[in-house]
């Protein structure tokens, strides 16, 4: 199962490229361009590393890795501009499990991410199957089953059904879900995720009746009618 990795760079030429050459290796990537947006996706993606650059807007790299560590383990590997940023990762101690001073070759970052990969395998393995009651929702091949039978959802309903099946519960607010969906850099707000749900809701049948409205947050899976 190919890993998931966490591009954050606000320069698109540099996350193109760096995307370019993940996605030949075989990863999956998701992109954020500034710091807000980068939490927003961490949170509701949960990828197995994180490529973060240090001089981002909104929220600067060192806060989005000081964030991140307080409540994460997932790998950071820092994007610098200077070597002295490397000074204060260290001294700043901020857990960034490897960093990369500008300008760099792709293909060294590609060669850092792998081998941060390799020491933290048992996370790269980890299954991307979610199960909640008759649902299951497979994320690395995108298919979804409802008491067995095979149900059609896009891309962006399977991503958005994946994180409420996640944790049976859990609310999740719109925000998370929208960021989920991967709908949030085009003109979408946060009524496309109300119309997905209404789409996701119709495709499951009486199962979808377990998707809940909590009024003024988001939504939430009940494992049970």
């Amino acid at each position: 199962m190919s890993a998931s990795i966490l591009i954050v760079e606000d320069e698109a030429r540099l996350a193109d490229i760096l995307e370019d050459y993940l996605r030949r290796e075989g990863y999956r990537t998701e992109r954020a361009k500034d710091g807000g947006r980068a939490l927003e996706l961490w949170r509701a993606l949960q990828p197995d590393l994180i490529l973060l650059d240090l001089m981002l807007p909104v929220l600067d790299g060192l806060e989005v890795a000081r964030r991140v560590r307080a409540e994460s383990a997932v790998p950071i590997i820092m994007l610098t501009a200077r070597d002295d940023e490397v000074d204060k990762l260290l001294g700043l101690g901020l857990g960034a499990d490897d960093y990369v001073v500008k300008p760099y070759s792709p293909r060294e970052v590609v060669a850092r991410v792998k081998a941060v990969l390799r020491r933290v395998r048992g996370s790269v393995l980890a299954p991307e199957v979610y199960r909640a009651g008759g649902l299951e929702v497979d994320l690395a091949a995108f298919e979804v089953r409802c008491d067995g039978k095979p149900v059609d959802l896009t891309t962006s309903e399977t991503r958005l059904l994946a994180l409420l099946a996640k944790e049976p519960g859990r609310v999740r607010t719109r925000p998370e879900l929208l960021a989920v969906t991967g709908d949030a850099d085009s003109y979408a707000d946060e009524r496309t995720v109300d119309a997905h749900v209404k789409n996701i809701r119709r495709k499951l049948g009486a199962f979808g009746e377990r998707i809940e409205t909590v009024r003024g947050v988001g939504y939430k899976l009940v494992d049970s009618a």
